[in-house]
């Protein structure tokens, strides 16, 4: 697992046009479904491009909410500590979605967000983008949906790590990471873990053994190939059965 800088991206981005409409995410992302004049205001909002480096931090914990993030390009992990040092991947984020919604409440972020590979996020500033909702119908919906995806997603965090065993966290992690990729015109059976098996295994509430266990007796069963970070799941339909078959 390769050390993660501590020094943050916090490098002012310098501003510059960014053109929504071009975007191959914009379908995902807050601009899904608007209409041409609206998206060209919207860009207006979006304030730059930022690149993060591997390993880099977006934003950490106790940092100032002042803007959320769309992944442009790139997957991120968001990790919160405990109070004797320990850390919980509490999610990773990919092209399309969200980063930053954790501030809202409290105007300071709870966790940190860091590039598990060179990345590309939109910058956009809240209150901008508050404002601007309450104009357009259209964005504030999305806005909504993107917000209630994110709670369903943290329900079902809680569902994983509450009632399955072993084999079926990863079996319902490696399917929702899938459909998630195959949405952006990737594989649904093949994939490039980005995060590594320690992260996995946090993000689960299983230890490392544990979950290289997993992925050994799904293979055994013949669900899946493993080859380090290539996995190739054999048997679609077997591995959602087994996730049809929990508690």
């Amino acid at each position: 697992m390769y050390a993660v800088t501590t020094i943050r991206a916090s490098a002012t981005p310098k501003k510059f046009e960014v053109t929504c409409s071009g975007c191959n995410m914009r379908e995902l992302c807050l601009t899904q479904g608007m209409q041409p004049d609206d998206m060209r205001l919207f860009e207006n909002v979006v304030y730059a491009r930022r690149r993060i480096k591997r390993g880099e931090a977006l934003f950490g914990a106790g940092d100032e909410f002042k803007s959320v993030y769309a992944v442009r390009s790139g997957f991120f992990k968001t990790r919160m500590s405990s109070e004797d040092g320990r850390e919980q991947v509490s999610g990773f984020q990919m092209a399309g979605e969200l980063l930053g919604l954790d501030g809202i409440s409290t105007d300071q972020h709870s966790c940190d967000a860091v590039a598990l590979e060179d990345s590309q996020v939109c910058v956009i500033p809240f209150e901008q983008l508050e404002q601007l909702s309450r104009e357009f119908s259209d964005l504030q919906r999305q806005f909504h949906k993107i917000m209630s995806r994110e709670i369903v997603r943290d329900q079902g965090v809680m569902l994983l790590l509450g009632n399955m065993r072993a084999e079926e966290r990863l079996a319902a992690f490696l399917l929702n990471l899938t459909q998630r990729l195959q949405a952006r015109g990737f594989s649904a059976t093949a994939v490039s873990l980005r995060m590594s098996r320690e992260e996995i295994a946090s993000f689960l509430g299983l230890t490392l053994g544990t979950i290289s266990r997993s992925f050994s007796k799904l293979q055994d069963q013949g669900l899946l190939f493993v080859r380090n970070r290539q996995i190739q799941i054999t048997d679609p339909l077997g591995l959602q059965q087994l996730l049809d078959g929990a508690p």
